[in-house]
């Protein structure tokens, strides 16, 4: 049996990248996982890559009511949520002199704004115990140029786990931040304009970090599938560092 036999699971952005993995890793440790997107085509292919324990649910967490339709699907199983892996986030490079409206509402519409209703529209139906994972990113912790709104976004996540932790202790419910080092996902690629620049950027980052490489994204779910089960059942209001020493040593 696996650590999460019989649990149920939700992970926003789950059809690509680090929310693909983990979505993975969670149902292959015995959970069903619902996962959600903007894209039913990549939804759909994610459903299939992951077998009978996904049901995907369309839905953007930056619409309140997609959230609410999500949730109603979600408790009409009568099963209710053990772990929510808030993942699903948005990030573009611009520097300071360049930030827009467009850029900054986008960023924190999505990132702050869009995961704060996505946990507290799950408070219905998360069950007592539960485990609920923020995806936070080393860049909150630097001042890498032209990622200033980006990492912003990632320092109020970190600062959510904290205060929600608190807020939640009563029921038994341990939230937590999960703060990936740069990871080879089609999103991180996707912040340079062709895969010539792509390749640049990812060799550049993996300079920095102290174990020569990039994470891969089953690396991350590893960590997530821990912050979900009962071996982190002492664990709330902390970050995990999955980094590679980047932002340690």
């Amino acid at each position: 049996m696996g650590s999460l036999e019989g649990k149920t699971a939700l992970v926003t952005g789950g059809s690509t990248g680090i929310g693909l993995a983990s979505a993975e890793r969670l149902a292959a440790e015995g959970a069903h996982v619902f996962i959600t997107g903007r894209r039913k085509v990549e939804l759909d292919a994610a459903v299939e890559q992951i077998g009978p324990q996904a049901t995907a649910i369309a839905g953007d967490i930056s619409n309140l009511a997609d959230l609410d339709r999500i949730y109603e699907t979600i408790a009409n199983t009568g099963r209710g949520l053990d772990v929510l892996f808030a993942n699903a986030a948005v990030a573009a490079f611009v520097r300071l002199e360049d930030i827009t409206e467009e850029h900054f509402d986008t960023l924190f519409g999505i990132n702050v704004r869009g995961l704060l209703f996505t946990v507290q529209k799950a408070l219905p139906v998360l069950n007592d115990g539960a485990s609920v994972i923020l995806n936070g990113s080393t860049n909150a912790d630097v001042g890498a140029e032209a990622f200033g709104v980006y990492a912003a976004t990632k320092a109020a996540t970190r600062s959510f786990a904290r205060t929600w932790a608190n807020e939640l202790r009563g029921r038994g419910i341990r939230v937590n931040t999960i703060t990936p080092g740069p990871t080879d996902t089609p999103g991180l690629s996707g912040l340079m304009p062709d895969e010539e620049h792509a390749a640049g950027f990812r060799q550049q980052l993996a300079a920095h970090v102290p174990l020569g490489r990039l994470a891969h994204p089953d690396e991350i779910a590893a960590a997530v599938a821990f912050l979900a089960s009962e071996q982190s059942s002492f664990v709330t209001g902390s970050s995990l560092y999955v980094d590679g020493g980047m932002n340690q040593v």
